[in-house]
């Protein structure tokens, strides 16, 4: 799919100024001259169940709870206005912003899932912090259910304040790492971004205890060598899937690290050495296919980024 055909992102926000910040994001990566439809969501906060029940036992008390209804859809609108102004004001056309808002059905993360669904979202774009405990809904934890949650399309976690457009793509030879290949090909071309292809070779110190290793350096010779070929062809058929999908040869670079014993450590140095303010990786790498919960790579890379936002393809 080619740069022109539109991409539906969704937003959920809660009216802070974190949660906007995913806004910054997306008119810094993509801009209003890219091919978004954005679609900013917002859940009505509800009073426990049990004393909307006890409410309907008077009718001074029904008509409170009318009135608090009108007045929870009333900031919703406000809430949901300002952050579609905030995108209006930076060149976004008002036809490639929706708002919606809704009851809470389930669950906060379950909902923005179930949600986004619905209408094919091609990502969940959602900052890690909303307002406070004891005055919203929205909150850091609420990001990660939705990560936990989500089976079909990409999450975009937006950490802190993001500056920089290059993207680093994290591959292993997995399948779930072709499949973020291809997501960043079918979501980057069109955008500015300079792409690097980054492979870390894991540590033979990751399988065994240093002082055997130690002892037996052709070991962890022959696993360098052995390990880059193994992941060789699939650095090469991700560089060919960027390629196609209409990213310039000169916006794709590959780097393939020596490794050390922490592979996340790895991807955020290679951060810093590309330049980078988002990374893009599987939610599982070659290790735990089996398991649809988040990889323990996505887990720590995830975990340390600052400043940075980590997408996560499932």
């Amino acid at each position: 799919m080619t740069q022109a055909s539109s991409k539906m992102i969704v937003v959920p926000i809660d009216g802070s100024e974190n949660a906007l910040r995913a806004l910054n994001y997306l008119n810094l990566v993509f801009g209003p001259k890219y091919c978004l439809k954005i679609a900013l969501f917002y859940l009505l906060p509800s009073l426990p169940q049990i004393l909307i029940e006890g409410s309907t036992t008077s009718d001074e008390m029904a008509g409170k709870l009318t009135e608090l209804d009108k007045k929870n859809i009333a900031m919703a609108q406000q809430i949901l206005s300002e952050g579609k102004k905030r995108l209006l004001d930076k060149g976004f056309k008002k036809q490639a912003v929706e708002t919606v808002f809704q009851k809470r059905e389930i669950g906060v993360a379950r909902d923005i899932c179930n949600w986004s669904e619905k209408m094919q979202a091609d990502a969940i774009v959602i900052s890690t912090r909303g307002l406070s405990r004891l005055k919203a809904f929205f909150m850091g934890e609420t990001a990660n259910k939705v990560l936990e949650f989500n089976r079909f399309c990409p999450v975009w976690m937006v950490k802190g304040t993001v500056r920089k457009k290059n993207v680093l793509l994290a591959i292993d030879n997995s399948p779930n790492a072709m499949r973020a290949a291809d997501y960043a090909g079918f979501i980057l071309p069109g955008t500015e971004a300079h792409v690097t292809i980054f492979h870390s070779k894991r540590d033979l110190k990751r399988f065994m205890p240093n002082g055997l290793i130690e002892e037996f350096p052709e070991f962890q010779k022959l696993w360098k060598h052995t390990a880059g070929e193994a992941v060789a062809p699939y650095l090469k058929k991700a560089k060919e899937t960027l390629l196609r999908s209409g990213l310039k040869e000169n916006q794709i670079s590959i780097k393939l690290d020596a490794g050390s014993e922490s592979a996340a450590a790895d991807i955020h140095t290679e951060v810093e050495n590309s330049d980078a303010g988002t990374i893009i990786l599987g939610k599982r790498g070659c290790s735990d296919e089996k398991n649809f919960s988040m990889g323990t790579v996505a887990k720590k890379v995830l975990y340390q980024a600052s400043d940075l936002t980590v997408c996560i393809v499932p």
